[in-house]
């Protein structure tokens, strides 16, 4: 299996680092967020992987090079001209993981959810789309039927949603920022350019079988700000 992490983005919230380096290779006791990430991924067999950029570039691929893709096969995907958000940033990398099942993982997210359950999961459910979600508090939200199908998303801050197909009970799952597609997928998205895979997500969720995958039980964090990184050397020594 193939994986990709994007690590493309601005890391607008990581300021004052993102001035001067990319968020990924933000450091968390003595690893950057994208070396933890190779070496998990690795840790479940996952090493060839897609890593695509954008924001100082050179610097992850200086950091990939002098490390020798600390023992995995790196290709990366260049978003330099212009930075596609991670549906587009996926959509572009489709040539590298086209022909089987692969996961995706934001740079910025670290966590210690068992992949190979994750993975029998979705194979057992035989899903277009799993997403790794939790029962932790955010504003942001993805909707589930009692089946576990994704119906919609939702901000309790602003009050919006945005309904894909109803259901007479939705429950509320955040996102974990990990998913697993089958590659059937890149066929049915439409979208193009700069998008969201939040998009991806709900623009399917009604023709294609897109279910959550509970790991509440795992450890996740998004080292979304300069704050997180403590919290972040506490949980992941």
């Amino acid at each position: 299996m193939k994986a990709m992490i994007f690590a493309a983005g601005l890391g607008t919230r990581f300021k004052p680092w993102t001035d001067e380096h990319p968020k990924a290779l933000a450091i968390v006791n003595g690893k950057s967020l994208l070396q933890r990430n190779v070496e998990y991924l690795r840790q479940y067999g996952i090493k060839d992987v897609v890593v695509n950029v954008h924001h100082f570039a050179d610097q992850i691929v200086d950091a990939i090079e002098k490390a020798n893709g600390w023992g995995s096969t790196i290709t990366i995907s260049d978003e330099s001209n212009e930075v596609l958000e991670t549906g587009g940033g996926l959509l572009k990398a489709k040539n590298y993981l086209a022909g089987e099942s692969f996961l995706t993982i934001n740079v910025d997210i670290l966590t210690d959810v068992n992949l190979t359950a994750f993975i029998s999961y979705h194979q057992q459910q035989s899903a277009d789309i799993t997403l790794g979600v939790t029962n932790r508090t955010t504003s942001r939200y993805l909707l589930f039927n009692e089946n576990s199908r994704l119906c919609g998303w939702r901000n309790i801050s602003t009050g919006a949603e945005r309904i894909s197909f109803h259901s007479d009970n939705y429950i509320q799952k955040a996102y974990s920022g990990l998913a697993l597609f089958e590659p059937s997928i890149f066929n049915a998205v439409k979208q193009t350019g700069k998008f969201s895979l939040i998009d991806v997500y709900l623009s399917l969720a009604s023709t294609h079988k897109i279910i959550g995958y509970d790991h509440s039980e795992s450890r996740v964090l998004d080292v979304g700000k300069p704050e997180s990184v403590a919290l972040a050397e506490s949980m992941f020594p």
